[in-house]
């Protein structure tokens, strides 16, 4: 059975309007299907990403969040927080659990439970899920939450305090 349910919009373009920077990756491409590294039952490996640095950013938090999830809320599959402003990459795998981060930075608790990058899984049968892999530059250097802080929180601060965005987004369905 195929869940119909409408197009949920990009999220993103929902928030005000902050200058935009360009992120990359060598394990997804834009509006492309994940590789399988990038999915929960077969890796849990969070993508490779590099991106501008941005003038002003005291830091960085990077998020990856699914909007297609099938509840009123998406799903965020990760949430690290306070990378220092020089970090412009992370390795594949940097958001394993215990990874060692730069700096200060840290994640906090993704919709899964755990303070690490948690694969693409939607629900088999369901539609084609879109995973948005934002990089937040940050007006500050630290972005005044721990990692018990909830994605919500975290994504609430940033309202507040962002430099501008960066948006990588892949798609995987059973």
């Amino acid at each position: 059975m195929v869940l119909e349910r409408p197009v949920t919009p990009n999220p993103y373009d929902l928030l005000p309007v902050v200058p935009d920077f360009t992120v990359t990756s060598s394990d997804v491409t834009d509006g492309a299907p994940l590789s399988d590294a990038q999915v929960a039952s077969a890796g849990d490996t969070s993508p490779q990403l590099s991106w501008d640095a941005v003038e002003g950013a005291q830091s960085y938090t990077v998020t990856c969040f699914d909007p297609d999830a099938p509840t009123p809320s998406g799903f965020w599959h990760w949430v690290l927080v306070d990378l220092p402003a020089d970090v412009t990459s992370l390795d594949a795998g940097a958001g394993a659990d215990g990874a060692a981060l730069p700096g200060d930075a840290f994640m906090c608790r993704n919709d899964g439970g755990s303070k690490a990058f948690m694969g693409a899984a939607p629900p088999a049968g369901d539609q084609v899920h879109r995973y948005f892999f934002v990089v937040h530059a940050v007006t500050k250097a630290t972005l005044g939450v721990d990692s018990d802080a909830s994605p919500a929180v975290v994504s609430f601060n940033l309202a507040f305090k962002t430099a501008g965005r960066a948006i990588l987004h892949g798609t995987y369905a059973h």
